[in-house]
C-alpha cells in the first residue's frame, strides 16, 4: 500500500521494526536501512538498475533477509515544490512495487540530499572514486534519517 503522507504511513507500520529508505537514480538505486527502532539510517548498499522486475527482486530479497517493515522512496521534486518527470517515474515506480509486496510505501522529498550526501563525503576526505560508489547510499541514508526524524516526531 502506498501512503502520500507520512503521518499515515506510519499509522500503517508495526511498533518497532527496521526500515528502508531507497534514492531512485536512472542508473541505481542507492538503499538505506534503519535499526529496529527506527532511530538511526545506515547506507547499505547500492542496485545497478537494470529492468523493474530484476530491481524489485533484488529489493525485496533485500527486505526479505532483514525483516524490513517499510519502504521510504525519495521523492526528487523541483525546488519550487512541483514534481516533475523523475517524480512521476518515482511514483510509477512505487506502484509497480506495491503491486509485488504489502510492505507499506511512502515518499519523503529528497530535494538536496545529493548535495548534503556530497558534502558530508567531501568533508570526510572520501576519494573522488569511493564517492562515485558510495554517493547513492549516503544520499539514500540522508531521505531514510528525514523520515526517521518525521516519524519519531509524530510518535
Amino acid at each position: 500500500m502506498i501512503f502520500e503522507d507520512i503521518a499515515d504511513f506510519a499509522a500503517g507500520l508495526p511498533r518497532a521494526g527496521a526500515i528502508a529508505g531507497l534514492d531512485l537514480g536512472t542508473k541505481t538505486i542507492g538503499i538505506a536501512v534503519s535499526d529496529g527502532l527506527r532511530q538511526v539510517a545506515s547506507p547499505l548498499t547500492v542496485i545497478r538498475r537494470e529492468k523493474f522486475t530484476l530491481d524489485a527482486q533484488a529489493l525485496l530479497k533485500i527486505a526479505a533477509d532483514r525483516g524490513l517493515v517499510g519502504i521510504v522512496l525519495g521523492l526528487p521534486r523541483n525546488m519550487d515544490g512541483t514534481e516533475g518527470p523523475r517524480a512521476q517515474s518515482t511514483r510509477a515506480f512505487a506502484r509497480n512495487l506495491s503491486r509485488l509486496t504489502d510492505l507499506p510505501i511512502s515518499f519523503w522529498d529528497e530535494r538536496l540530499s545529493t548535495v548534503a550526501a556530497e558534502r558530508a563525503l567531501l568533508e570526510a576526505d572520501t576519494s573522488r572514486k569511493r564517492r562515485a560508489e558510495v554517493i547513492d547510499q549516503v544520499a539514500a541514508g540522508y531521505i531514510l534519517q528525514g523520515a526517521l526524524d518525521r516519524l519519531r516526531f509524530l510518535g
